[in-house]
């Protein structure tokens, strides 16, 4: 028996899939699978999306060659773009499309023997203050970027937005998309704009090409809200086992540093599952827990390879007993929110010692 599963329901991602095309019915869907698809597994997730999306993308070339390595060959886009001129063969060879963000990228590419036309969106920076092109130099670098014969035409507009996460900066946010719309009339390319926060949320910013990423995997990217509220589905679900109960009187300490004392008689159960399979060791006490039906608290610290919780002094459960650390039961949004963290994070973090096992029409 495996300590801990990561189960990734294909199917669920599939209805996501489709959710999301509803949403946007005008738009065509780059599907974001960076970063191992958000920890649910890259490849699973690119050819399961295959025929549902028009695009994927990644932040880094390794990523975007794997894809080509494995028989993928919808458009795949670099939105970090390229970090060395090394990068531009590979980019023309295996025919991707990738981001342009800085005048040193330009002149890579003016400088390269790449016969070309590369496929290009200018990015430009409007309100993040991380990748793209300021203001001042947008018209320079769109300048430079038209009169090379490198460089496919017409020429792609992206942007990423920071705040349509944050409803509380309603008025940053539609700054952010109106100067976007704004530069973007000056382009007669592809434009792609939203993320998840902007598909849900901001139908101002639903441009030619929209860039699903935490969504497609069920988690809603609001921190009050979980994917449900939005009829999507979580795809991954990360399960283990009890593999002890031990029967408590009050006043027990539990774990280490005595994190939690017992307020009274009770049971509790050892789980199978610590920071070392990706657990937030910060959880904190009365993080739920799904247990055989039924959610109870966590208590005490997470250790390495176990954590505890408290079943009750009633518990009927046995060792062996299922648990779900999150997925539909538990949402890893609210687990996310008890840690301080986003799900983004807890689910990018699973380990690699964690068995990942793929789920599609009940198989």
């Amino acid at each position: 028996m495996k300590a801990v599963i990561a189960e990734i329901n294909l199917k669920a991602l599939v209805h996501n899939a489709l959710a999301i095309r509803a949403m946007v019915p005008d738009s065509k869907i780059v599907a974001v699978v960076k970063a191992n698809a958000y920890g649910h597994g890259l490849f699973a997730v690119a050819e399961t999306l295959d025929p549902y999306v028009d695009a994927l993308a990644v932040a880094r070339i390794d990523e975007a060659l794997s894809l080509r390595e494995r028989g993928i060959q919808k458009p795949i886009i670099l939105l970090e773009g390229f970090f060395e001129p090394a990068d531009l063969p590979l980019i023309e060879k295996h025919h991707l499309l990738t981001a342009v963000h800085d005048m040193e990228q330009v002149e890579w590419i003016e400088k390269s023997d790449v016969k070309g036309p590369l496929q290009c969106w200018m990015k430009i920076d409007i309100g993040m203050h991380r990748l793209g092109a300021s203001p001042e130099d947008v018209a320079t670098l769109k300048a430079r970027l038209e009169a090379c014969p490198k460089v496919a035409k017409p020429l792609g507009l992206i942007s990423h937005l920071s705040v349509a996460d944050t409803p509380s900066e309603f008025n940053y946010n539609r700054e952010q998309i109106d100067y976007f719309l704004e530069v973007a009339k000056d382009f007669t390319g592809d434009l792609c704009l939203a993320n998840s926060a902007g598909i849900l949320f901001w139908p101002k910013s639903h441009t030619a090409w929209v860039r699903p990423g935490i969504i497609l995997y069920g988690v809603s990217p609001f921190e009050d809200r979980v994917g449900a509220d939005f009829e999507l589905e979580p795809v991954m679900t990360l399960k283990s086992s009890l593999i002890a109960i031990r029967r408590l009187k009050k006043g027990a300490k539990v774990g280490y540093g005595a994190a939690w004392t017992a307020p009274e008689d009770t049971v509790i159960g050892v789980v199978a599952t610590g920071y070392g399979d990706g657990y937030p060791r910060m959880a904190p006490n009365g993080t739920p827990v799904w247990v055989k039906g039924r959610i109870v608290p966590s208590v005490g610290h997470v250790c390495m390879d176990m954590m505890f919780v408290d079943l009750g002094l009633n518990a009927t459960e046995k060792v062996g007993d299922e648990v779900i650390l999150w997925g539909k039961e538990v949402p890893v949004e609210k687990v996310a929110a008890l840690c301080g963290t986003i799900p983004y994070e807890l689910l990018c973090r699973v380990m690699p010692r964690v068995d990942t096992r793929y789920v599609k029409d009940g198989a």
